[in-house]
């Protein structure tokens, strides 16, 4: 199972947020660049980056740090906010991106199926929760659509790879929602990725035994909760 760090930026800023609220950040490393090299000297095999400020404006504001970020680092990096437009998904791979994070355009228009085919697996989409049901516009918008519902479009119209998150168990400490992604992963034949609410290695193998791809982890490892060396060893252990 692949562990991502997570470096969500805000402000220019690495930042944990918690419930995926802007009001209740929590600066975790001043310079993104820096937690990018950081984790890779760690051991990290993937790199999860998100603008935050992208997601919450609807267009990216980052991508002059993801480029720095891409090149300091030899690892993958996935990149998400923000992108909504056939125009913001490629300049995001010009930063040197190896795989793209669509989340509220996916799920409405034709850019999802535009940019599976002009990059294949290296699209993936963003599947943010709260209550069993989608939340859009950088977390901010509840949606009547429930998740499985999503789910399933997306899969239809080409979505490759899901990453879902549950809103309410985000940047809390809480532990995963592991009965939730169980059901998602039964319903979908695309890899699924794990976040939210991620504390210990007994949660990684939860996620794992659940059938998660991988799992992406932020205030825990800035907490010192979990080491990225014990998330490796957990997800070596069930991988």
């Amino acid at each position: 199972m692949t562990i991502y760090p997570a470096i969500d930026m805000l402000d220019g800023q690495t930042v944990r947020l918690r419930q995926g609220d802007p009001r209740r950040r929590v600066v975790v490393a001043a310079d993104p660049v820096a937690a990018a090299a950081r984790w890779e000297a760690d051991g990290a095999a993937w790199l999860h980056v998100v603008d935050l400020d992208g997601a919450l404006t609807g267009a990216p504001r980052h991508l002059d740090v993801v480029a720095a970020i891409c090149g300091r680092v030899r690892i993958p990096v996935q990149l998400g906010g923000g992108l909504r437009t056939m125009a913001d998904v490629d300049a995001a791979f010009q930063t040197g991106a190896s795989r793209i994070i669509l989340g509220t355009a996916a799920l409405t228009g034709h850019l999802l199926e535009e940019a599976v085919r002009g990059y294949g697996d290296r699209i993936a989409v963003a599947l943010d929760t709260r209550d069993g049901r989608v939340v859009m516009n950088g977390w901010q918008t509840a949606s009547p659509v429930r998740v499985l519902e999503a789910a399933a479009l997306l899969v239809e119209r080409g979505a490759r790879r899901l990453i879902h998150t549950d809103v309410r168990r985000d940047g809390m400490l809480a532990g995963p929602d592991v009965a939730g992604l169980a059901a998602l992963i039964g319903q979908v034949t695309v890899p699924v990725i794990a976040s939210g609410g991620i504390r210990s290695a007994a949660d990684l193998r939860a996620l794992a035994g659940a059938g998660a791809e991988g799992a992406i982890i932020g205030r825990a490892l800035y907490d010192g909760r979990l080491t990225l060396r014990g998330a490796l060893s957990a997800g070596v252990e069930v991988g």
